[in-house]
């Protein structure tokens, strides 16, 4: 790696996508290539000058600039982005894994936010907000028809401030109001249980700066309880992805030394490296944070469970470690996002950044699973049922403007099939909440929490390790990219 590649900061993950790595590149390595097009540039003076004295009202010229190179950047590819003010802020603090706010984890159900966990120690966890609760207002806002990421929004905010939030707790048939005060919160990201005598679940629910120490604590952990373990179930399901080099740095927990991780490829040279299992990859300080954990994880049996929601760096370590054969990869079909996003700050304003996309990444076989995804050596479905949600999730295919997309015909004909397999699923679903108006047995399926007695997939995977039958998925057939996946 050298001075080629310095992982530094991080390149996107989020409900949509995720990988990151910082690289250093020279600002001026395009102009020296090719020359400005001067042409180009004075058209695009030209407009400026005319929006700003013909508009039918007056414009912010700095906001017309902004809009601009936001314009400019969006038009490359779904992940791509200009970042400033408030958005640069944001972004960092996804990347840090620090942010203000109340401390939950939480999603999305019929409209309203549901918390899947208290953050420990959080100002919500010390409120007596519990898992399952539902919130139905933010303030003197009503979460109905928020997105989730309007909500989040609305529940950060400086330290020391307010939020109040409407709880309700369907357990107890109640609702109620909860004065929260804002203060910074540490996420986690790495979960662990010993499930049963010889086998632990550990999951990853994003790659964020502390990722890896937390990950090799958490599998210190591990061997304390169980010395003698004899299977762990890696879960990346409905990870985004995050930093490259902590994706580098968990594959190498389980690889030999030097073993190839990934290789990327862009334009310029600082794009092409081929990165390592190795401290020199993933360490940031010089201090190898894998050097403690037990030896025996490198020849411990392992399955790693991924979905459709597994982007980015959590393909890039699921594609290490089955191309590698070091791992049984169980599941869905991943995401698909085999691209690499660069944070250029070399800009003349503070709290400005670029995200762009600055590399195609291959597993170690060479192989891109851009638009397509890592296919698991298991097919296996949410639930002994299927996977009732499967089609509804976005997947990179299904994104305007990603690298690789095809044009014309052939895209319509792909969206076509694509909407007819998500209306046909929405439908299902919307019969299925008509009906338990009526009768509560009749409601939609509901999806365990990951790492539960009741994970099915969780299940299959032990099963798996244990050298039992596997029930595996009588639908799921391998997904071609651009076609829609099997509900």
């Amino acid at each position: 790696m050298g001075s080629k590649l310095k992982v530094a900061g991080w390149v996107l993950a989020g409900a949509v996508a995720g990988a990151l790595a910082t690289m250093q590149l020279q600002a001026t390595a395009r102009s020296a290539m090719s020359p400005l097009p001067i042409e180009d540039m004075q058209q695009l003076a030209a407009v400026f000058d005319l929006v700003k004295r013909s508009y039918v009202e007056p414009v912010d010229e700095k906001k017309l600039i902004r809009d601009a190179i936001g314009g400019m950047v969006a038009g490359l590819d779904p992940h791509s982005a200009y970042f400033e003010g408030q958005a640069f802020k944001e972004f960092h603090e996804g990347i840090s894994g620090k942010f203000t706010g109340v401390g939950i984890q939480i999603e999305m159900e019929d409209g309203l936010v549901k918390v899947v966990s208290p953050i420990e120690g959080s100002p919500a966890d010390r409120a007596g907000v519990k898992t399952g609760d539902l919130i139905t207002r933010i303030d003197d806002t009503a979460v109905k028809g928020l997105t989730m990421d309007q909500a989040i929004k609305r529940m950060r905010g400086p330290s020391n401030t307010k939020v109040m939030l409407t709880i309700l707790r369907k357990a107890e048939n109640r609702t109620f109001p909860v004065s929260i005060v804002r203060e910074e919160i540490k996420t986690k990201s790495v979960r662990s249980r010993v499930v049963e005598p010889g086998y632990a679940w550990i999951r990853i629910n994003q790659f964020q700066e502390p990722t890896l120490r937390d990950f090799a604590e958490q599998l210190k952990d591990i061997f304390k309880q169980e010395p003698g373990l004899k299977g762990l179930v890696l879960d990346l399901r409905n990870d985004p992805g995050g930093l490259l080099d902590v994706a580098v740095g968990v594959s190498a927990a389980f690889l030999p030394r030097d073993a190839v991780v990934v290789t990327t490829n862009g334009q310029i040279a600082e794009s092409r490296s081929s990165l390592r299992a190795a401290p020199a990859y993933y360490s940031r300080d010089g201090n190898d944070v894998l050097a403690s954990i037990p030896a025996l994880i490198k020849n411990v049996p392992v399955v790693v469970l991924v979905n459709e929601g597994s982007a980015s760096a959590s393909e890039i370590v699921a594609g290490a470690l089955k191309d590698h054969k070091r791992a049984v990869i169980m599941g869905s079909q991943t995401f698909g996002k085999g691209s690499v996003q660069s944070e250029l700050t070399r800009l003349p304003m503070p709290n400005t950044s670029l995200k762009i996309t600055t590399a195609r990444y291959y597993t170690p076989s060479g192989q891109s699973i851009q638009a397509k995804g890592i296919v698991p050596d298991v097919l296996v479905d949410e639930t002994a049922e299927g996977s009732p949600y499967a089609v509804l999730r976005m997947r990179e295919a299904d994104l305007d403007r990603h690298l690789g997309a095809a044009a014309g015909a052939s895209d319509a004909k792909k969206d076509a099939a694509r909407e007819k397999a998500r209306e046909e699923a929405l439908r299902k679903l919307e019969e299925a909440s008509n009906a338990a108006g009526k009768d509560k047995d009749k409601a939609p399926p509901r999806l365990p929490e990951f790492g539960s007695n009741e994970d099915f997939q969780l299940q299959q995977a032990l099963n798996r390790l244990k050298g039992k039958p596997v029930q595996v998925s009588k639908t799921q057939v391998e997904r071609k990219p651009g076609e829609a996946a099997t509900n």
